[in-house]
């Protein structure tokens, strides 16, 4: 049975136990985190600086969601309104919906986006999730639902997206992806083109869990040098790439509602014994 706790502070999920045994990072060791949104940009932005119908705003590494207060509506349930202050750094009138959901081992994350404003929106959104798993013993591994024949791996430079891709076979064996101390050393892996909507997180022995991310766009994986813990990303865009000239509505993948529209989605962790 799963137990789980959400603060109003970035509406962030800050524990996980399945039958008593954590299996959220702690948000101390390594990483001052959890699970955080990232809203309304996923990433870095070039300079940290981005142009919306040419006026330039200046938004934080995965937004600012994630530092705010949401209001409670239930339980394990959140919502943040725009504001003044959010207004000046993110030119809409939204609201960002989180609820938490468990159904027997299933954990789902859900977001809603709502467009308050008279034109259209534009945004990024994803998640940050941190998983307790100690990688860098080298027993664990991220192995794909699908065979992903068609898979391109992209790494960071500075925060922002190479525009060099990656050599898939450095990460990719056997329709895994092999976790060792080495594995972070360029910082997140960035993948896109994915078959799979599941990937699982095992040993040889054994499932800890399985991550569905259907509808996402991209899927990252990210951790600290021998820290604890395995963040497991489901993106619907990415930081700026070094080559970014700045305009947000050029970014890869950039979520578009109309006035008064919704956007919702959801990812699911099933955890295992």
């Amino acid at each position: 049975m799963l137990e789980i706790k959400s603060v109003e502070k970035g509406a962030e999920l800050i524990s996980v136990k399945l039958n008593g045994i954590e299996k959220l990072h702690d948000g101390e060791t390594f990483w001052n985190r959890h699970s955080p949104i990232l809203f309304p940009i996923v990433g870095k932005l070039k300079d940290n600086k981005t142009i919306i119908a040419g006026k330039v705003y200046e938004i934080g590494q995965h937004g600012f969601a994630r530092d705010l207060n949401f209001e409670k509506i239930g339980d394990n349930s959140y919502v943040l309104k725009s504001n003044e202050e959010t207004l000046k750094k993110f030119p809409f009138k939204f609201e960002l919906y989180v609820s938490y959901e468990v159904k027997n081992n299933k954990l789902s994350t859900r977001y809603k986006v709502v467009n308050k404003d008279e034109k259209q929106m534009i945004f990024g959104l994803g998640g940050h999730p941190a998983f307790v798993c100690d990688y860098s013993s080298g027993k664990y591994r991220i192995e794909f639902e699908e065979i992903e024949d068609e898979l391109k791996i992209f790494q960071l430079e500075d925060g922002l997206v190479s525009d060099k891709e990656t050599m898939v076979k450095k990460y990719f064996k056997e329709n895994r992806i092999f976790l060792d101390k080495h594995t972070f050393e360029k910082d997140a892996i960035i993948m896109k083109n994915l078959k799979s909507n599941k990937v699982y997180l095992k040993t040889e022995q054994k499932k800890i869990l399985c991550f569905d991310f259907t509808g996402f766009k991209y899927l990252a994986i990210w951790s600290k040098e021998n820290a604890p813990f395995i963040c497991i990303e489901p993106w619907f865009n990415t930081a700026d790439t070094v080559s970014s000239e700045g305009h947000f509505e050029e970014k890869e993948n950039i979520l578009k509602i109309d006035s008064n529209e919704e956007f919702e989605c959801k990812y699911t962790v099933e955890f295992f014994e």
